[in-house]
């Protein structure tokens, strides 16, 4: 199972960060993909592709608001021809990214309409243009209102087949939380990343939903790989380690109950705590444990739902999930902004301890 981390895309830092964690034995990095938020995820990894040989990049996440398809899927073959073949590019619905241009997620069926061309274009085919509605003609008209002798007949991005030929394809997997992304996901997706916390119960689920709507698509079940976000914090101290999972457990909570509704086996109480996050969410402190939001992450509630506590406690949690057969987790852990030597510490327990026992 591989072990990816997040790192903020500044273009400058992150040459020294991605090199640092390289070293470090991560498998891999995303970059947050929040325009109002970090600066320009693909900037940054193209920088963090030439600070390294091995590590592995992606983006966590992209959308499928921000940019047409066409727009994301040569920036991602960009990447992945620059870093010799190691881009891979997650994509979800949008949070952050859209909340900061008054949108909510997109919907269902634009999103799953989005990974059809997304592949399409990745794998070197043409989107034709009567599909491409995401370009409303108040924008701009079709092109043969220009009355030229030739024009594209469909939408292809031709320089891609030279680095795929060289490089492979970049894999595409989606973030996922409730089953009817899940099952898009699995229908359309090299990989489903589930955001539905460190609970094994809740990936099992989740796992089952993708084989399922698989299965229901004439699809090999088989075929698709899994991973998850998990938020963690190693700390010999629990109360410490709960405090430094709080910023970013709030996110993928959040995503449990963004519309109300929570999906797969929860606890009444662990329910109660995702609908007070979900009234209680202020989005100016997107991702900050000293938050509104944070504090009302019970106890119990943290332990459930993130990878906290000792070396031991953590390799545990990760290792019932290595279980289930996933084949990759994102471990996300606010080492940055722990008070003292708390962030440094738990970073080097992971890396030194959790991280190799997981590969014994």
């Amino acid at each position: 199972m591989e072990a990816w981390t997040g790192c903020m895309p500044a273009p400058r830092g992150i040459v020294h960060e991605a090199r640092e964690l390289e070293e470090s034995g991560w498998d891999g990095i995303i970059v947050v993909d929040s325009q109002n938020l970090a600066g320009d995820s693909f900037v940054a990894l193209a920088m963090a592709a030439t600070s390294t040989g091995r590590l592995k990049l992606g983006t966590g996440v992209s959308n499928p608001v921000t940019r047409t398809a066409a727009v994301l899927a040569s920036a991602t073959a960009t990447v992945h021809s620059v870093s010799r073949g190691r881009m891979t590019l997650g994509i979800g619905r949008g949070d952050s990214a859209l909340a900061h241009l008054g949108r909510a997620p997109a919907r269902l069926a634009q999103f799953e309409r989005y990974l059809r061309h997304l592949q399409t274009y990745l794998s070197g085919g043409e989107v034709p243009f009567d599909e491409l509605v995401d370009i409303p003609d108040a924008s701009a008209p079709p092109v043969e209102t220009l009355a030229l002798a030739e024009t594209p007949d469909a939408s292809r991005i031709g320089w891609i087949a030279g680095t795929a030929a060289r490089d492979g394809k970049p894999l595409v997997e989606v973030a996922a939380t409730g089953p009817k992304v899940i099952a898009i996901a699995a229908r359309h997706a090299d990989r489903v990343m589930f955001a539905l916390g460190a609970s094994p119960e809740r990936v099992a689920w989740g796992i089952g939903v993708a084989r399922a709507a698989r299965e229901a698509a004439g699809l090999d079940p088989d075929g698709l790989s899994f991973g998850a976000y998990v938020s963690c914090a190693c700390h010999p101290d629990m109360e410490t380690a709960r405090d430094m999972a709080r910023g970013n457990l709030t996110v993928f909570a959040r995503f449990a109950v963004m519309h109300g509704r929570t999906s797969g086996p929860l606890s009444e109480r662990s329910r109660e705590v995702m609908q007070k996050l979900r009234r209680a969410y202020d989005m100016h402190r997107h991702t900050q444990g000293d938050s509104a939001q944070a504090a009302l992450l019970t106890p119990d509630f943290i332990e459930e739902y993130a990878a906290v506590g000792s070396p031991e406690q953590v390799f545990e949690r990760l290792a019932r999930l290595r279980d289930l057969g996933l084949d990759k987790i994102v471990v996300n852990g606010n080492w940055r902004g722990a008070r003292g030597g708390d962030g440094a510490l738990a970073r080097r327990l992971v890396e030194t301890e959790v991280l190799p026992a997981l590969r014994a």
